[in-house]
């Protein structure tokens, strides 16, 4: 560090006390001390070896990598609300730091995205453009706040050098296949060996060198976790593209503009994160992360234990999971989502004969009926599809299928209350256990069959019941064959007996499913990673070489996908990529010895998510040209290690909102990569910690439409807007509710020190709280009553007393040691608030006491506020004679002696009601206590000469005395 002190050219400014300190003193030394950090790289955290290699003594200590959950530069800017978790982790890394560890703590932009996209289809102006005048306002945002990060690992997911290694993880993964039986990813060079040794058969017989190079790509596209098909996908017109499921609101709209969601079919890149779902959720269990994101993980990975069963038709199938086998002989019909892909193969030309006419929709044939339903059920979403009020509706396909365990002819029905993306997309209806099945059933006058003897008293003919009957506890009926009978079983029982019969006849077998479906991975938008993949003339998908890599994305005069119809559940997207033809048509010489060829490359674009999906390891490494990350580095930093057995970050802090989304989809690019050797880490992120939000008022007039929050006016408990009375609530804090309160404002008027206690002291870290501009004065005080006991204030020079610490008053030294000792507990537990409070009551005291503040305590008290308020604590640092910066001084400890109160208040209670108090010693033994309790004079004149039937003595704190 340099031996410069940049306190020495502190201006004076002028005021009633020349030397106060002002908002005007607050913003000449934040800039200059963050101006000295920048100069000296006071933040750069080394690595143990290459370019980034720093002092080895520092490496040597332990490690702490912490880290904020990708921003995206939005063109609003920040508001008071978006620096709470930037502030917190901060705050963190600084305590870390001064209690002795490496602390790896920077930021970087998640820039990929739909609103940039969306504004260069609005103005023409190139995304690129925007994004980096975004990213230059935030940065300059931040940087005010005096937020200590390691600017030399700082990037952006836009920057060809990053994406470079994005593209090469997405060949990772597609030359890759999961190995059920090792429980790991494999490279598919492994599995093409296997098949080609005969080891693994290939499907349908023959033999690997027989198959064509076309069949060859499709069989193993059945095995890649990264694959293209032809499936069902949610197509957001009005965003021109496809979405994932987590993508997708409960309402059936997008999360990113709320637009309608339809059902469409569409050739897509997936990846096989189902592959995963075990690891994903047994995981879990050793992570350190709320257990509310826990569990909205395992609901959406949902594993269920069950059946495989298998419906003949036509020499063909269908296949249903259940996770009730057990009633099988109750299944009167089956329904197929209107996506699955065998309606088409099973509907006849004609209705067979005896159709009811119910069953039709009115169509003369079956193909009609089931085109004419698929187009209603595609302009519904999945909440409405599945809405219990709705009336059932559906159309036969024209086709049975054979119930396996008694022979059974079952009608085949499509119908949208089932989905494509639960189970295997079809059921077996069983209307008497099932609510919907009964409704549906009902509603076509199909059989409802009592499988499960009922124990309400509702008797056992369907007929007369006005609702399904579904219970674990009662005996199986009506579920007998030749070869099987469940009656008289109990579920439990009856499961285990009918799926060994199951897997004895080959109709099925004992199975485990999961709700989580393959990740959707393609979008047909401009900004965002091209894939590494082209196709040759035969349209297999070729991987391009790592040398080739990054493949930038190219300039396009039109960045608007051609179908931006909202409402139009019948458009195709035209991506912008597929307009540039020379870049989409291209002659390459892929390294594989066949020398150049023609080639078409991949049109879509990876999601934005690709990028913050790895984004932790580009922060260890982030100049490495020639690996995804240098091992040893890796290793040092996210490594297993005691506490951490699947390895990670050791804290990462960001909002709820992505417990399904960005989270997911990380912990299976790391389980993947860790698969491949690449890492070491089979987790990215061993804690989580979710911050709440800052709230403020949302002020609307009588239309409903917000208004300038800073424009309203309180009259009487009552709220009004240029004379008109406007309702309040409290909620989100948003430049489109007109209620969002800059960064800048208040480091303008207050410093950023003072913005950084204010949102520390709200309340704890996890909990929302409202903001309130008239209280963030407090925190100014506070600072200002902190310069007071340093510096006087007329002078500009020290204030304190340059004595010995045995020179200070005892109460002082039980003061400061008592909150040494609670800051350093509260900032070691993210209790920012009560650190602060504890900061306070120490500074207060030093001013009820008066006169100079003991030099031993007031550097004490300053290296207790450094992580809190860095610019404030750094210039007293230097004004107290210190030449290195605050920033790696130790944290006081606490001396265990005066942390100790010397006495206690004990409390003398007779029939439960306090008599007396007294000060006693925090060691005193229960005989002793009980001796000053009955000797006490209050005690004795309260008890009027009674007996003693009974004393309780919980000491230090508690006598209680139960009279004669």
């Amino acid at each position: 560090m340099s031996e410069t002190n940049p306190a020495a050219t502190a201006p004076v400014t002028a005021d009633a006390a020349p030397h106060r300190y002002t908002a005007a003193v607050a913003a000449e030394i934040e800039a200059r001390w963050q101006d000295f950090w920048d100069a000296e790289g006071t933040y750069a955290a080394p690595n143990p070896k290459g370019d980034l290699a720093g002092d080895p003594e520092l490496v040597a200590r332990p490690k702490k990598f912490i880290m904020d959950m990708f921003p995206y530069p939005s063109g609003a800017g920040l508001h008071v609300g978006h620096p709470l978790g930037y502030i917190a982790t901060d705050v963190f890394a600084r305590f870390q730091r001064m209690t002795g560890h490496n602390v790896l703590h920077t930021l970087g932009f998640d820039a990929f995205g739909l609103p940039a996209e969306q504004y260069a289809v609005q103005t023409g102006t190139h995304p690129r453009v925007s994004t980096e005048a975004n990213m230059k306002n935030m940065v300059s945002q931040l940087r005010r706040l005096g937020l200590g990060h390691d600017k030399r690992r700082s990037f952006a997911t836009i920057d060809p050098e990053y994406y470079k290694w994005t593209q090469w993880i997405f060949l990772q993964i597609f030359n890759s296949w999961y190995d059920d039986e090792a429980k790991q990813a494999r490279p598919i060079s492994e599995l093409v060996a296997q098949f080609d040794s005969g080891e693994r058969a290939v499907p349908g017989g023959g033999t690997w060198s027989a198959l064509s190079e076309a069949e060859r790509a499709d069989l193993l596209g059945e095995y890649r976790l990264a694959y293209a098909s032809d499936a069902p996908v949610n197509w957001c017109p009005g965003l021109g593209t496809v979405l994932a499921n987590e993508e997708v609101t409960a309402d059936g709209r997008s999360e990113r503009g709320n637009f309608p969601v339809f059902k469409s079919k569409l050739r897509q890149w997936n990846m096989r994160i189902t592959a995963y779902a075990d690891r994903l959720l047994d995981d879990l269990d050793q992570l350190d992360w709320p257990e509310a994101i826990k569990l909205q993980q395992r609901n959406w990975i949902g594993r269920s234990e069950g059946a495989r069963v298998d419906f003949p038709v036509d020499g063909e199938r269908i296949t249903v999971f259940t996770t009730r086998p057990d009633t099988l002989f109750g299944a009167t019909y089956m329904v197929l989502a209107p996506e699955h892909p065998l309606v088409e193969k099973f509907t006849p030309a004609a209705w067979p004969e005896g159709t009811r006419d119910a069953w039709t929709g009115g169509h003369a044939t079956p193909t009609e009926a089931v085109a004419a339903y698929r187009a209603q059920a595609a302009s519904k979403s999945d909440v409405e599809r599945q809405a219990e009020a709705k009336d059932k509706t559906g159309v036969f396909i024209g086709a049975y299928a054979t119930n396996p365990v008694n022979g059974e002819q079952v009608p085949v029905f499509v119908a949208d209350y089932v989905l494509m993306g639960y189970g295997t997309g079809a059921i077996m209806a069983v209307p008497a256990g099932d609510q919907r099945d009964f409704e549906f059933a009902r509603a076509f006058e199909l059989p409802i069959r009592c499988i499960v003897e009922p124990t309400d008293g509702r008797g056992t003919d369907p007929s007369t019941w006005e609702s399904a009957f579904a219970s674990y506890d009662a005996k199986i009926m009506n579920s007998s064959h030749d070869e099987v009978s469940l009656d008289g079983l109990g579920v439990v029982e009856a499961k285990e007996r009918i799926t060994e019969w199951l897997e004895c006849t080959g109709a099925g077998a004992g199975t485990v499913n999961f709700r989580l479906r393959d990740w959707l991975f393609s979008r047909q938008r401009y900004w965002g990673e091209p894939f590494p993949i082209v196709y040759d003339e035969d349209g297999i998908a070729h991987p391009l070489p790592a040398s080739m890599l990054p493949l930038e994305l190219p300039e396009v005069e039109d960045y608007s996908p051609r179908t931006f119809d909202p409402d139009d559940a019948d458009t195709k997207p035209e991506t912008p990529l597929s307009r540039n033809e020379d870049w989409v048509h291209v002659t390459l010489d892929l390294g594989d010895g066949r020398g150049p060829r023609r080639y078409r490359r991949e049109t879509n674009t990876m999601p934005n998510w690709a990028g913050s999906c790895w984004y932790e390891l580009r922060y260890l490494d982030p100049h490495n040209s020639e690996q995804l990350v240098d091992p040893e580095i890796e290793q040092y930093w996210m490594g297993p290690r005691e506490g951490l057995p699947h390895g990670g970050v050791d804290l990462y802090v960001g909002g709820a909102e992505h417990a399904v989304l960005h989270l997911l989809y990380a912990r299976f690019w790391s389980k993947v990569l860790f698969d491949l050797g690449h890492v070491s880490s089979a987790e990215p992120f061993h804690k989580l910690f979710n911050q709440g939000m800052i709230q403020a008022y949302v002020y609307r007039d009588s239309r409903g439409i917000a208004v300038p929050a800073a424009e309203v006016e309180e009259r009487d408990g009552a709220y009004f807007h240029r004379g008109e009375k406007v309702s309040r609530l409290l909620g989100k804090m948003g430049k489109s509710l007109k209620n969002a309160v800059t960064p800048d404002e208040i480091c303008a008027e207050y410093g950023a020190d003072t913005l950084r206690l204010y949102e520390m002291a709200m309340g704890p870290l996890d909990v929302s709280r409202p903001w309130d501009t008239r209280a963030v004065v407090g925190q100014f005080r506070l600072l200002q009553r902190l310069w007071r006991n340093v510096v006087d204030e007329n002078t500009g020079r020290l204030s304190v007393a340059d004595v010995a610490e045995t020179d200070v008053d005892a109460d002082t030294l039980r003061a400061l040691h008592k909150a040494i000792d609670g800051v350093r507990q509260d900032l070691e537990g993210m209790r920012f608030n009560t650190a602060i409070a504890k900061v306070t009551e120490l500074n207060n005291h030093l001013t009820k006491v008066g006169g100079p503040v003991p030099r031993p305590v007031a550097e004490r008290l300053v290296l207790l506020v450094a992580p809190l308020a860095p610019h404030v604590a750094e210039e007293l640092w230097r004004k107290l004679g210190h030449t290195s910066s605050v920033v790696h001084e130790d944290f006081p400890v606490a001396d265990p002696a005066y942390v100790v109160d010397e006495t206690v208040t004990c409390v003398v209670q007779i029939k439960g009601k306090v008599k007396a108090r007294l000060e006693v010693s925090p060691s005193v033994s229960e005989e002793d206590l009980e001796k000053a309790a009955l000797a006490d004079e209050k005690v004795v004149a309260a008890l009027g000469g009674a007996g003693i039937r009974k004393v309780i003595v919980r000491a230090p704190k508690l006598v209680n005395i139960v009279p004669a």
